[in-house]
């Protein structure tokens, strides 16, 4: 069964950009894991109800996008 593709809103998207980039920037370990738990949080408000989604995940795909900045 193929998935269905996420629609984020353009604003959704581009404070998760935001948040990526303050990630990289970021000081520390415990600093750059409080940001990417914001963007979590904010993601999560976009995604289907049961989406399963975690810290790492956001981590990866942080890590993922870098090169497309």
């Amino acid at each position: 069964m193929p998935r269905k593709q996420l629609e984020i809103p353009p604003e959704a998207a581009q404070e998760f950009i935001r948040d990526m980039k303050a990630f990289f920037e970021a000081k520390g370990q415990l600093e750059g894991d409080e940001i990417a738990a914001t963007a979590l949080w904010k993601l999560k408000q976009h995604l289907p109800r049961g989406t399963k989604i975690g810290l790492t995940r956001v981590k990866e795909l942080f890590h993922a996008m870098r090169d497309e900045l």
